[in-house]
């Protein structure tokens, strides 16, 4: 024979009816169901007024909570969650702070679980994330201190032609001081943009990029005729490791933001695509905050450059006791009747060679040591 099995409802039903048969007194009554006289009184008394379903149990939650977040400010962040979908409750709490500071509005996390009940939060998987311990990590202090410069990738757009957005972002405020939809990737073409740029803001310290076209190159250096015109300016050139975009992460984070918001759907012309970009170019520098510099938005840090881009760039300065040569337009210089190949993103330039040992001089150009060559060896290495 199985075993009898009860839920507390059947349990509580025959508490109520042993009591209605009138042959045991409460306090019997309680000492066998395991009970105080308190509680079998409440299931008696709600079986008289409710019936069978006044057993059952009843939510447990205050009746009132002054805590509670006011349904109009419920209201407010629901509506700016579908206005900015792809804002969090941080910014969102953040933008009604600044816009309505007279009002009192929940914490984040409040913010977060009125939006998940609004159904308005999507869940993600949890990934773990490894630091590697040699990771370089691109640091400034101020603005124009560091730009970041990649291209994202690539899409066709309604008309069949293809776009290459370029995208220049200053490291230390976020601020995106271009976005650029460009029919190709030409070196000629970047540097168009970033010398109109240069007129408008001013020169940075730094920029960093990765080692893609046309950034570097695989010659000495991994110099490219792009940022041998860097150079020329004043401005170091730093780089990523192959295969570690993470090392731009301020950038990559501000990719998907390009992607999500100007790419789906892309528009009917590269005109009209830019059009997209320089939407989401002052969105993203002028009224998005931003977590990684304490909830404010770029445009309150960043500010243009103090050195100017100048009329004209001269050849680099050296030294007295220096070998000068220009290099060949077919990327060579001669030293002591012998021709050597350089590179050929140092066409026209003029380079410097200091003797460093027999036969074995340093090539620099301007202020950057590009590596030596051995006349005896005929080669140039890093």
């Amino acid at each position: 024979m199985p075993w009898k099995e009860t839920t507390p409802m059947d349990e509580r039903e025959a508490f109520v009816r042993a009591w209605a048969a009138g042959v045991f007194a409460m306090t019997e009554l309680c000492e066998h169901f395991g009970v105080s006289r308190k509680t079998g009184y409440k299931w008696v008394r709600r079986y008289e007024e409710e019936g069978r379903v006044g057993l059952a149990d009843r939510s447990r939650a205050p009746r009132s909570c002054p805590h509670r977040t006011a349904p109009e400010a419920e209201a407010e962040i629901v509506g700016l969650k579908r206005r900015q979908m792809r804002w969090g409750p941080k910014k969102i709490v953040d933008e009604l702070k600044r816009t309505q500071p007279e009002r009192s509005w929940p914490a984040v996390s409040t913010a977060g679980a009125i939006l998940d009940r609004a159904g308005l939060v999507r869940r993600r998987k949890r990934r773990r994330r490894w630091r590697h311990p040699s990771c370089r990590r691109a640091t400034a202090e101020r603005s124009n201190e560091l730009w970041t410069i990649d291209f994202k990738g690539e899409f066709c757009l309604g008309d069949r032609s293809m776009c290459y957005p370029l995208t220049i972002q200053d490291r230390w405020s976020r601020y995106v001081l271009a976005c650029e939809g460009l029919g190709v990737i030409r070196s000629e073409e970047v540097r168009k943009r970033m010398e109109r740029l240069f007129r408008e803001v001013g020169l940075p310290e730094r920029i960093r990029s990765d080692n893609g076209v046309p950034f570097a190159s695989h010659g000495i250096g991994g110099l490219s005729r792009l940022n041998v015109w860097w150079m020329k300016l004043g401005i170091q050139h730093e780089r990523t490791d192959k295969g570690r975009p993470d090392q731009n992460g301020a950038h990559e984070r501000m990719h998907q933001e390009l992607k999500a918001e100007t790419t789906r759907p892309p528009a009917g012309s590269l005109a009209e695509q830019q059009v997209v970009f320089e939407r989401f170019r002052r969105s993203y520098s002028l009224e998005r905050p931003h977590e990684g510099i304490g909830q404010r938005r770029p445009g309150e840090l960043w500010s243009p450059s103090p050195r100017p881009y100048p009329d004209s760039v001269g050849d680099p300065e050296y030294p007295g006791h220096f070998e000068v040569r220009r290099v060949y337009r077919g990327g060579e210089f001669k030293l002591h009747s012998r021709t050597q190949f350089l590179s050929g993103a140092l066409a026209g330039e003029l380079i410097g060679l200091e003797a460093v040992d027999d036969g074995v001089w340093s090539v620099l150009f301007g202020a950057t040591l590009l590596g030596r060559y051995d006349e005896r060896k005929r080669e140039v290495f890093g």
